[in-house]
C-alpha cells in the first residue's frame, strides 16, 4: 500500500479548483472518504481508484505506486 498516513499532493493538484464534495459526488463516494482518501488515512479500493482517476483524469494506479 502507499502512502498510508502522508497527505496524496498529487491527488490535491489533480483536483484543482473542485471542492472535496464535487469529486465525492462525480465519484459516488461520501465526502468523508474522499478526505480520508486525500489525506492518506485510507487506501481505495480498485473501484474506487478508477472512477476517481475518471472524474479527475488521472492513472487509477497512482493510488498504488509506491512514492517517497
Amino acid at each position: 500500500m502507499a502512502e498510508f498516513g502522508k497527505t496524496r499532493l498529487w491527488l490535491i493538484k489533480y483536483r484543482g479548483d473542485l471542492t472535496q464534495q464535487q469529486v465525492a459526488n462525480k465519484a459516488g463516494i461520501s465526502r468523508s472518504y474522499y478526505a480520508e482518501l486525500e489525506s492518506g488515512n485510507k487506501n481505495p479500493g480498485v473501484e474506487t481508484a478508477k472512477k476517481l482517476g475518471g472524474v479527475l483524469m488521472f492513472d487509477w494506479t497512482n493510488f498504488f505506486n509506491v512514492r517517497s
